[in-house]
């Protein structure tokens, strides 16, 4: 039975989560009033939280220092892209673990699952060898093939699928779908929350990835937009208004996708058991 907390444990309580709320939110207002400053601000003494003059300068004079249209096109595309068919992919082996019975189901499962534990470091000579065998270095497909697929996407969407009847898919059979169609057009549509979550992730995943294109990258026509501020960040010199302005601008896809997919975000990660 739940008791009715005392005005202390109240102001206990809302003063943790102020603190905290605080400290998490700091380093994003100082980014953007690092990036509002101009550059003889921004290393005096004591330091200042506002710019005495903001300007909008630093984040028009970021796009002429670096391609940035070019690598923010490449981070778009391949981020999208990766995105788009790996829900496909983890959704169909997802619904494939969930929903059939067939011989060693189970320990393919877990096998799937095994590799969480193999940091991308550990296979990285590995892949960047495989990706040199095909040709596919310094081209977009060494940037999206090898993250079409992983175990996290895989364990979420089974996670959901077994959440749904099976009785749907039998009164389909009976109605006669195929098993595609079933996949399709039944249960792919109840599953938008965990595919809303899983795209979600996964874009981060693709526009935040700056191991795999290190490694692929050769050319500065195909930098994407971590790739292009690690460069940027390698100069002597660092006009830090322009590089906070820079990351600004870059964790604005992201930002944007969060909250137009937050409703089903919250759902999907309650409903699929991931939020352990």
């Amino acid at each position: 039975m739940r008791t009715e907390q005392s005005p202390l444990e109240k102001v206990i309580v809302y003063g943790l989560l102020i603190a905290i709320s605080i400290t998490m939110l700091f380093p994003w207002f100082w980014m953007l009033s690092t990036a509002l400053k101009p550059a003889t601000e921004v290393f005096t003494n004591p330091p200042r939280l506002l710019p005495s003059a903001p300007t909008l300068k630093n984040f028009f004079s970021a796009w002429q220092v670096v391609p940035f249209w070019r690598i923010f096109g490449n981070s778009a595309f391949v981020a999208a892209t990766r995105t788009l068919v790996a829900v496909f992919l983890n959704a169909l082996a997802g619904y494939a673990f969930a929903k059939y019975e067939f011989k060693g189901r189970d320990f393919l499962f877990m096998l799937v699952l095994s590799t969480l534990m193999v940091p991308f470091q550990v296979i990285m000579i590995s892949v960047y060898l495989m990706i040199a065998e095909f040709n596919w270095i310094n081209t977009f497909q060494g940037l999206i093939v090898p993250g079409l697929s992983g175990a996290f996407g895989v364990f979420l969407m089974r996670q959901f699928f077994m959440t749904l009847p099976t009785d749907l898919m039998e009164a389909a059979r009976i109605d006669g779908c195929s098993e595609f169609r079933i996949f399709w057009n039944i249960m792919l549509p109840l599953a938008k929350p965990a595919l809303a979550v899983l795209a979600t992730f996964g874009f981060m995943d693709g526009w935040n990835d700056f191991l795999l294109p290190l490694i692929v990258v050769e050319s500065e026509r195909m930098y994407t937009v971590q790739l292009g501020l690690a460069i940027f960040r390698g100069d002597l010199w660092v006009d830090w208004p322009e590089l906070m302005s820079m990351n600004i601008i870059a964790i604005l896809p992201v930002l944007v996708l969060f909250i137009a997919f937050q409703k089903y975000l919250v759902q999907g990660i309650a409903l699929s058991g991931i939020k352990g």
